[in-house]
């Protein structure tokens, strides 16, 4: 969410250029899921900016906001997560990937189930959804996105979810206390830091991948070797 309709669309191109980034330096298909995490973001602000220009109600723009805040991105991370990890992390991490599955199918079928509405609240927009058992889905919802993170076993996911709950708690401060949305700031950040994640893996150019320069130099230890053993 954004403070305005023109935020939400500069802050969703922006997002969505990081995330065009990210899938260009993604080195195999493991870490697609996450690359593209800011193309969704970015698609998310372009949506609410259709709200903002709808003044809010219950139309598609804000069934589409609802759906991808919601459920899809409570499966998106953990899986996305899954596939990244090393493989040891990757049992413990069923935990979070199955409390995502199960929050996801619960949220789904609230939105199906329930009207979504949507308030223009000055600077920000306010969805109104009438979720059963609210504070279970809070906490697993929690758990499939910023748990899926820190028990991932990489070091720069487990500061991304470091980031991801801080930056949580910070914006809904800043909701309450000043009535203004900066979860589109907080997601450019975020796609900032998965944009510097893919390429430490080793994207082309990066330091994962060896160069024809590091080939030769690999090539001419191994003949010292096989001479020094002769």
């Amino acid at each position: 969410m954004c403070w305005s309709a023109k935020a939400d669309l500069v802050a969703g191109a922006g997002i969505a250029a990081v995330g065009v980034a990210c899938v260009a330096r993604a080195r195999g298909v493991r870490e697609l899921p996450l690359a593209a995490l800011p193309l969704l973001l970015g698609a998310h602000q372009v949506v609410e900016a259709k709200v903002w220009h709808t003044a809010g109600g219950t139309g598609p723009a804000t069934v589409a906001w609802a759906v991808i805040a919601l459920p899809l991105l409570a499966v998106w991370v953990p899986v996305g997560v899954v596939c990244a990890a090393p493989p040891l992390a990757r049992r413990r991490l069923t935990i979070p990937l199955t409390a995502g599955v199960l929050t996801a199918a619960a949220l789904a079928y609230a939105l199906a189930a329930r009207p979504v509405t949507a308030e223009i609240r000055g600077h920000t927009v306010g969805y109104v959804v009438d979720l059963p058992h609210a504070q279970l889905l809070i906490a697993g919802y929690l758990l499939a996105t910023v748990g899926s993170l820190l028990l991932s076993g990489d070091r720069g996911l487990r500061r991304l979810g470091i980031l991801v709950g801080v930056g949580a708690v910070v914006c809904w401060a800043l909701w309450r206390l000043e009535f203004v949305s900066t979860w589109c700031a907080f997601a450019a950040v975020c796609s900032v830091v998965l944009f510097f994640w893919v390429r430490g893996r080793g994207g082309p150019g990066g330091a994962g991948r060896a160069g024809p320069g590091d080939l030769r130099r690999l090539g001419a230890g191994r003949t010292r070797e096989n001479d020094t053993g002769s």
